[in-house]
């Protein structure tokens, strides 16, 4: 009887998944924060795109796809109006386009 081998795709597959593993075992690889989070729900509840998100919120657009891919946070006053909008997604129809 010949051995199994699995075909390449999967043979990249299991590597890749034990990469993984390897790297959140040592807490390094991809992490989502709490205000990442906050940020993709909030525009997400308002059905947005992210540019008109942004513009919603006088803020540029490549802030806003930093702050969802968590490369940096809002500051502490964008938080604030982020939960706001997620709780109250309506709010977000009184704010103009600066």
């Amino acid at each position: 009887m010949s051995e199994y081998l699995p075909d390449p795709e999967m043979q990249q597959f299991l590597a890749d998944l034990e990469r993984s593993v390897q790297e959140a075992q040592a807490g390094v690889g991809r992490v989502t924060t709490a205000e990442q989070s906050l940020v993709r729900a909030a525009r997400a509840k308002t059905g947005m795109s992210q540019q008109a998100f942004a513009e919603r919120i006088a803020t540029p657009v490549a802030t806003l796809r930093d702050w969802e891919q968590g490369r940096y946070s809002p500051p502490g006053g964008v938080l604030c109006l982020l939960r706001l909008i997620h709780n109250h997604p309506e709010l977000l129809q009184e704010l103009s386009a600066a």
